[in-house]
């Protein structure tokens, strides 16, 4: 399947630390009133600037327990771009349980820890106290399925007129699973648009399944993406293939051995090739990449 080829390679830069950030969710539409209270908008003031001076930012992201937030780990990076376990910004705090971004419902706490995945995009952001009445959201353990249909929820911008803006209010959509690779999935848009997709600052946004009997269940986090709304597949991080990590982190010791993905010479000449294939993809002016962070 060549959509997989794509997989394949967003997987080893995702590692190394040299992604493009993926992007609020374009052509979706506004969440209801408390439906999702798992969701978290991750505020980060006082980036370093290239300029020397600061800047501000944001990602997305969901509770997955009480002192824990799950998001994309380049939702985390120093000043060269490479992945850190560390908060960089001056303050980051954790937005959760808010539907409306300037409402006063909710929780707001500091960021005082991050977690990196060796193997994938995805960190886990420590927070400095546990969120009570908010049930966190649960993390799947079981490879998705091609066909399997999400829903993702987003903080980022809202494609309009051309340019982007800030969205005011948690956003919505829903989606269904192309291709699975190693460690990540390919999603595209279904509702309410065909061309529904994240966009900047949905980054770390979970891609989760809803069951009436079961409830909702995390599947993977937004990572990567051409520009919105757009569309076609987006590139989103696995969960389930980390989940005992991810258990190991929330448990404290966070120290599971990491898991190779490819090995040998013969890997390393594939993941080159693959790279040229995939920077040939990233070319074409509909599908360029965008950096949201």
């Amino acid at each position: 399947m060549s959509k997989l080829l794509a997989v394949c390679v967003a997987i080893v830069v995702a590692v190394t630390g040299s992604a493009q950030p993926a992007f609020a969710i374009a052509n979706g539409e506004n969440a209801r009133e408390g439906a999702y209270p798992f969701a978290v908008l991750l505020t980060m003031t006082g980036l370093p600037a290239a300029d020397g001076g600061t800047r501000d930012s944001s990602c997305s992201g969901a509770l997955i327990d009480p002192r824990w937030v799950i998001t994309a780990g380049h939702c985390f990076r120093d000043g060269a771009g490479k992945r850190v376990s560390r908060t960089v910004a001056g303050r980051t705090t954790a937005i959760i349980g808010r539907t409306e971004v300037k409402g006063t419902g909710g929780h707001e706490v500091e960021v005082v820890g991050v977690k990196q995945s060796q193997t994938t995009d995805v960190a886990l952001a420590e927070l400095a106290e546990p969120v009570k009445g908010i049930k966190p959201l649960r993390v799947g353990t079981v490879p998705p399925d091609v066909g399997t249909k999400l829903r993702l929820t987003g903080f980022g911008l809202i494609a309009r007129d051309g340019g982007y803006v800030p969205a005011t209010r948690l956003q919505t959509g829903r989606f269904v699973i192309d291709a699975v690779g190693d460690s990540l999935i390919e999603t595209s848009g279904r509702a309410p648009h065909a061309d529904t997709s994240p966009c900047p600052h949905d980054s770390g946004g979970p891609y989760f399944t809803e069951s009436r009997s079961a409830g909702p269940e995390l599947v993977a986090v937004v990572s990567s993406g051409p520009g919105c709304p757009h569309t076609g597949p987006d590139l989103s991080a696995r969960t389930d293939n980390i989940s005992d990590w991810i258990a190991a982190t929330v448990d404290g010791s966070g120290t599971l051995p990491l898991k190779p993905i490819l090995a040998g010479v013969a890997g390393l000449l594939t993941l080159l090739v693959l790279g040229v294939l995939q920077a040939l993809r990233r070319r074409r002016p509909a599908t360029r990449a965008v950096s949201f962070t």
